[in-house]
């Protein structure tokens, strides 16, 4: 491995020491409120790692052009209409002669046009995958909801014990 591919893959050792020393920290320290940081520094390193590996390098963010957005009804959905109806009924003809009269445009350009490959005029767009930053946002409302949940324990232990040190509550548990 060279230093290049070393030094491009900078986020995931972020990750991995992050991780290390959020799992050293909930087992080396006895005090409850460092073992809930210890946690917290973790579940960090785990959102690191999933929104890393969402990244689409040249991706862009799945929104809907502005284009396409005005095209739709105003509650978002699209029209309910066929929008040549009212075309069709301004100049008088049926569908079905419209389409004939498409016809008749072809025609001339004979399977050429039938066959023309439109689509490779276009650039394709690279979207993002929205998915890991999505489960990423339920994961940080979830790792607030547990530590608040972990820190809310953490003062009633304080106050029927009157310490957060875990040596010290079991050994006053043993002792009672």
């Amino acid at each position: 491995m060279s230093i290049e591919q070393f030094v491009g893959l900078y986020n995931y050792w972020i990750v991995i020491f992050l991780m290390m020393t959020g799992f050293y920290i909930v087992i080396a320290r006895q005090n409850m409120i460092k073992s809930v940081i210890g946690l917290n520094i973790f579940q960090t390193s785990v959102f690191l790692l999933y929104i890393t590996m969402g990244k689409v390098n040249g991706g862009t963010a799945p929104i809907i052009p502005p284009r396409v957005a005005n095209e739709h009804a105003a509650n978002g959905h699209g029209q309910t209409e066929h929008a040549a109806a009212p075309l069709h009924e301004a100049v008088g003809e049926t569908s079905e002669q419209a389409h004939s009269m498409a016809e008749e445009v072809l025609s001339p350009l004979g399977e050429i046009a039938r066959q023309a490959d439109l689509t490779s005029q276009v650039e394709p767009i690279v979207y993002s995958n929205p998915m890991p930053s999505v489960l990423m946002l339920t994961a940080i409302v979830v790792g607030i909801a547990t530590t608040s949940l972990a820190l809310a324990l953490i003062v009633r232990i304080r106050e029927e014990y009157g310490t957060i040190e875990e040596d010290k509550i079991l050994e006053l548990d043993r002792d009672s």
